[in-house]
């Protein structure tokens, strides 16, 4: 039997706990002490909960919790002809819809990344997928004449998703280490494209069942609360340091001003975050425009009919979702296995797998423009190719960065990381892409032809951004190696001290 803390007796915690003979009776040395009294329903609750708070079980969680933030992400791009034809905008409007989610999203991110270095964690997650739930659920009740209540919308989800992307890698960080922390983080990273694949797939489905795209926006909502009553219930608050350092929670703690300081003398980090950013503006591009790229490409080749019904044909975005979720996956594994096959070669592996495969995603996403106005068979498969060398990178560059920079300081690295990468990524990709497309329109005449012309030279600025982010990774492994020596050497001086957690 084993004693909880209030005295009484827990069944089935080991078992090596109670011992008996072939006769029955039990090993005189641990019979139950006549002191303690039977658990109470709610005590045999908590201890059941906290023996199914193992390391796994959390990360596992945390990773579904990844999915559903993408995946709701993603679900208005499922449906984005349908918006569009519903709200009546331009692309440059309906790439705001993007851009304003961004934006709120990396202002957000270094706020939370404070709060994930000083407060509960877990709460704090939970928190941000009641709320972003709550408030995906209610936009979908907006009427046409409100197009900026849509927007304003996008944008608060996009405050609930900042706090779960900057400090669940964090707590992933503080599980494991090592070898072990690269897998998880390449299952919780996996989650990315697969709830980006996903959310097209979702939101192009619900439509199609319901006859009607708000239904895009009313199934990720229940899931999201879902994921955060388990995030309460399962997934335990660890002590900072813990994976890196034996012993308890780090005590020294540094002002935000001294960490930002610290983060901006570290070039690995510096230039990891650059070449995120660069991922960042390629793949919010992409995830915005492709699918309405492959629908004019179809147009133009009269293998399909220009959208004048109230639904549209979302056959294009089902299959860019099904590509993503797969590439994702594909991405991730041989990027966590070739690192781990690179480390026995060079201790440089990381950085150097990531500007590999950046610069050979580019050659791959410059041939989709090349191909699509004559084959759309062709064009999926350079998406393919493009987008598996491209998802390589997402876990490893979370692997990077646990590596060069101090427990204490990783949720704010995160969120520092997740606030530039968006600022000079995503944030501004999308309206962007709308925005010279728009231009190119207005300077000839207007015809199906021109408007896949046009998206598609406003999208051929990805591949260029992509080459610039494989020179950054490149940058990031001259000082890889100095920057973790540093970084582990400050870990081995911590003063460290046991505090309790719940």
């Amino acid at each position: 039997m084993c004693v909880e803390s209030d005295g009484c007796e827990i069944e089935g915690c080991s078992s090596s706990d109670e011992v008996r003979t072939l006769s029955g009776s039990m090993s005189p040395g641990l019979k139950s002490n006549p002191d303690l009294h039977p658990c109470k329903p709610g005590q045999k609750f908590r201890a059941a909960l906290l023996r199914c708070r193992s390391p796994a079980a959390a990360a596992g969680i945390l990773s579904f919790g990844n999915v559903l933030n993408y995946m709701d992400r993603y679900t208005v791009a499922g449906v984005l002809l349908d918006i569009q034809r519903h709200y009546e905008v331009s692309d440059s409007g309906i790439g705001l819809l993007q851009t304003v989610f961004i934006c709120s999203f990396m202002v957000a991110a270094p706020i939370f990344g404070y709060l994930g270095d000083r407060f509960n964690r877990k709460v704090i997650l939970s928190c941000g997928i009641f709320f972003w739930s709550i408030v995906t659920l209610l936009s979908s009740f907006i009427s046409k004449e409100y197009y900026w209540l849509f927007v304003l919308s996008r944008g608060l989800v996009g405050i609930g998703e900042s706090s779960y992307s900057s400090i669940s890698p964090t707590i992933i960080g503080d599980l494991f280490t090592n070898n072990s922390r690269t897998m998880m983080l390449s299952v919780f990273y996996l989650a990315i494209p697969l709830g980006s694949g996903l959310g097209y797939i979702l939101g192009a489905s619900a439509k199609v069942a319901a006859g009607d795209w708000h239904w895009a926006l009313r199934v990720s909502p229940l899931l999201g609360i879902t994921a955060g009553t388990l995030i309460l219930l399962f997934v335990p608050e660890p002590k900072r340091g813990s994976a890196d350092q034996m012993g308890g929670r780090i005590k020294t703690r540094t002002s935000w001003v001294c960490d930002m300081k610290a983060l901006a003398k570290n070039r690995s980090y510096v230039f990891s975050s650059l070449a995120s950013a660069a991922v960042s503006f390629a793949t919010g591009a992409f995830g915005m425009w492709i699918p309405l790229y492959l629908a004019r490409a179809q147009v133009v080749q009269k293998t399909a009919e220009a959208c004048t019904k109230e639904i549209c044909n979302s056959t294009d975005s089902m299959i860019f979702g099904a590509i993503t979720c797969v590439t994702g996956l594909l991405g991730v594994l041989i990027g966590a296995v070739t690192t781990r096959l690179c480390r026995q070669k060079t201790e440089r592996a990381d950085p150097l797998v990531c500007a590999v495969s950046m610069l050979g995603s580019a050659i791959f996403i410059c041939l989709i423009f090349v191909v699509a106005k004559k084959s759309i068979v062709g064009a999926y498969v350079c998406i393919f190719i493009g987008e598996t060398l491209l998802f390589l990178n997402w876990a490893i560059t979370a692997d990077i960065l646990m590596f060069v920079v101090i427990p204490t300081r990783r949720a704010t690295a995160v969120a520092f990381q997740s606030f530039t990468s968006h600022l000079l990524g995503d944030a501004g990709s999308p309206y962007l892409i709308g925005l010279i497309s728009d231009a190119l329109q207005q300077s000839y005449a207007t015809s199906a032809l021109w408007r896949f012309l046009s998206l598609g030279y406003a999208l051929m600025l990805c591949p260029f951004i992509i080459v610039l982010g494989g020179m950054f990774f490149l940058a990031t492994a001259l000082f890889f190696l100095d920057d973790r020596e540093k970084a582990e050497k400050q870990n081995d001086f911590l003063p460290a001290e046991d505090e309790g957690h719940f």
